[in-house]
């Protein structure tokens, strides 16, 4: 997700074991050797080891259950294919904590970045089917059906699909949850015989609002025609989830006969994060017009946002950022005009210079968007009123021209390949990339020889774009780097791919034995695209011991920031390695200037990249710690681009995103000022981040 992020609401602890989605933390401590088991199983999980077969061992049987356990989890963070035995062991374990680890763990191994050969995914599948149908612990059940949904295989399919015809409301709901899983992650297809009736009796206004909330979450990402009736009507739901699923959902699949409605819902609109659903699912039907275009007049619904923001209610800038994200096509040019003359004067009137900063940047975006609809850069040269710089300004308008269509190629932005500011030729790259030109090749060729490894390896994707053979020598003394510049990797693989060098599959089949696990898989997919062959890397221990030094529990980060401080509470037990690791940069005052480069309204905002592009970290990488809480609204997570290559960046979640769950090491929450995490924009920056220890 660095380059780019209710969880199971329904996980409730209800009346009985048998009607509700509950989790809990394996068995408490046992004995003095069950305690150094347990350190011993925490250093092989960050080693990537199994312990010369003893944390297998220990997964598939022993004394102490909570032992085993432990174990489970470790097996769910290595997510090797060869413990699959013993994770299905721990399925019909006497334990009811040791088969609710092993459901994850089975989970967790769905979601290998390596993805599962199909045999071991059908042999998963019928585990967990026959472990959910004898299942008579309510938590244990919940993380088969979770599972399942991660899955997403046929038969994981067919039987949540059973199950969601069945049982009492909670239960049917943690199964649509699960299926709505799938279809997020790109499944539709395999959900495309779905009965709509299971699903739309869950928007039933007497039930929970977890209930709602999976109802609408399977309607909404199986975009399919047949669910808009129910998709209409929950867009007056009590939940602001909820309305904002719903107005998506409508978006997605609904036509010019919904302007009305959901032109309504952004107008009367109390929570931003809903009218940016809504101002977002206007923008799609609008792309859509063929004549007189009435989601494009709903859309002007979104000028008062602006009044908003101007008195310092930076949440409502949400509304149009989420529209300039999307884009209008050419004949809505009109609305960008009118929306800029409206900010022109939000600016002229904010009542700070946090405001009138918010505004500037909302000009930018839509300047930028404008751009997009001509596919070449001039609303965004002078966009901002003074208070956007120019670097800011110009890899905005880079990214957004490059993916203009039928825009021919992206000779304006060869010029730029020799900007002063690193932002602003890394953008230049991408345009390159998305729309390619012979003038490109020899600019690109000296970036690759650059003392700049992001942008280097940005020149190596390019160079295997324009397939310019004679990049190929700087490109293969890239590749030597990657032994210890391992973000190199995708990008160097990519183009020895493209470029076909004699040298490239020696190469990569090297890499298969790389330390990181990263370099591993990248090398895997290159070489499975290279020889036409399928190719798996072996997984290899890491020496030395990494762990970070233990960290008093309810450890927090204060985050302070010009429109207020928030504060972040850090599961410092279930993840030592990733709160420990951002309590340490904290410390020392790594986050000090460095801003959120990334904000999706009702997604995410992202920010710990010092480069202030998103390609930018501390210089190394820790290991994923998968745990079991849930993407809810507010969580924090690690971003990534691959197994095991977390950092500096974080994102905190504006929403529940359930397709998150166990993909990104979710390690904390906000508890204090989710006001503030509503409100940034991209730009705003952290001046300062302060550990506040448990007790002060």
């Amino acid at each position: 997700m660095r380059r780019l992020p209710v969880a199971l609401f329904v996980r409730l602890a209800l009346l009985s074991s048998l009607a509700g989605c509950a989790h809990s933390n394996p068995a408490s401590p046992g004995s003095a050797s069950s305690a150094r088991a347990r350190q011993d199983i925490a250093r092989w999980e960050d080693q990537r080891s199994l312990g010369d077969g003893q944390l297998v061992a220990w997964a598939v049987g022993g004394e102490d259950p909570s032992v085993r356990a432990r174990a489970l989890r470790a097996l769910a963070r290595i997510q090797d294919v060869s413990t699959l035995t013993a994770v299905v062991a721990g399925l019909t374990a006497p334990a009811a904590d040791v088969r609710d680890e092993a459901a994850f763990a089975a989970g967790e191994l769905a979601l290998s970045w390596e993805p599962l050969p199909e045999t071991a995914r059908e042999q998963l599948t019928t585990a967990l089917i026959a472990a959910e149908a004898q299942e008579s612990e309510g938590r244990v059940r919940a993380s088969l059906v979770e599972a399942l949904g991660k899955l997403g295989t046929g038969g994981a399919i067919r039987h949540l699909t059973g199950r969601m015809t069945e049982g009492s409301p909670e239960w049917r709901a943690c199964a649509a949850l699960a299926l709505g899983v799938v279809a997020r992650r790109g499944g539709a297809a395999g959900v495309r015989e779905v009965p709509m009736a299971p699903a739309a009796q869950l928007l039933a206004a007497g039930l929970p609002e977890e209930a709602r909330y999976a109802g609408a979450y399977l309607l909404a990402n199986l975009r399919r025609a047949e669910t808009l009736s129910a998709l209409r009507t929950c867009l007056s739901d009590s939940s602001p989830d909820v309305r904002a699923l719903c107005a998506k959902g409508v978006g997605d699949v609904g036509g010019p006969e919904d302007a009305a409605t959901l032109g309504a819902l952004l107008s009367r609109e109390t929570t931003p994060r809903v009218a940016a659903e809504a101002a977002r699912a206007l923008a799609k039907l609008t792309a859509s017009c063929s004549g007189p275009c009435l989601p494009l007049d709903a859309l002007k619904g979104v000028m008062p946002s602006l009044a908003h923001v101007a008195r310092g209610e930076a949440a409502w800038s949400h509304p149009v950022l989420a529209i300039a994200q999307l884009g209008l096509p050419g004949f809505a040019r009109p609305l960008w005009v009118a929306l800029r003359k409206e900010l022109s004067g939000a600016m002229a009137h904010a009542g700070s210079e946090v405001a009138r900063g918010d505004l500037a940047w909302l000009d930018c975006r839509v300047a930028a968007a404008m751009d997009h609809q001509t596919g070449a850069l001039s609303e965004v040269l002078r966009c901002g009123d003074g208070r956007v710089a120019e670097p800011r300004r110009l890899a905005l308008g880079l990214r957004e021209v490059a993916r203009s269509q039928g825009a021919g190629g992206a000779d304006f932005a060869v010029a730029l390949l020799s900007h002063p500011d690193s932002r602003v030729r890394l953008a230049a790259l991408e345009a390159v990339a998305e729309r390619p030109v012979p003038s490109a090749a020899e600019p690109v060729r000296a970036l690759l020889e650059g003392t700049d490894l992001v942008e280097a390896g940005a020149a190596a994707s390019v160079a295997g774009r324009l397939k310019d053979a004679q990049a190929l020598p700087a490109v293969e003394r890239l590749a030597a780097r990657v032994a210890h510049a391992t973000d190199l990797a995708e990008p160097v693989a990519g183009a020895l791919v493209a470029l076909k060098g004699k040298g490239a599959e020696p190469l990569l089949r090297e890499w298969l034995h790389h330390p990181h696990a990263n370099v591993r898989r990248v090398a895997a997919d290159a070489l499975t695209e290279l020889t036409g062959q399928p190719v798996r890397s072996a997984r290899v221990a890491l020496l030395g011991e990494t762990l970070a030094p233990t960290q008093p529990a309810g450890a927090r980060l204060r985050f302070h920031t010009a429109k207020g401080t928030f504060d972040v509470r850090l599961d410092t037990d279930e993840a030592p390695v990733t709160s420990g690791n951002l309590l340490a940069l904290a410390r020392r005052g790594y986050f000090q200037g460095v801003a959120f480069h990334r904000v999706v309204p009702d997604f995410v905002a992202q920010g710990g990249d010092p480069r202030g592009d998103g390609e930018g970290g501390p210089g190394y990488s820790i290991r994923c710690e998968m745990t079991r809480r849930l993407y809810r609204r507010g969580v924090v997570g690690m971003a990534l681009s691959g197994k095991d290559t977390g950092g500096s960046q974080f994102f905190f979640t504006h929403a529940p995103q359930p397709h998150l769950d166990g993909r990104y090491t979710a390690f904390g929450e906000v508890v204090s000022g989710m006001d503030v995490v509503d409100g940034l924009l991209e730009g705003d920056v952290m001046t300062s981040v302060e550990v506040i220890e448990p007790g002060a």
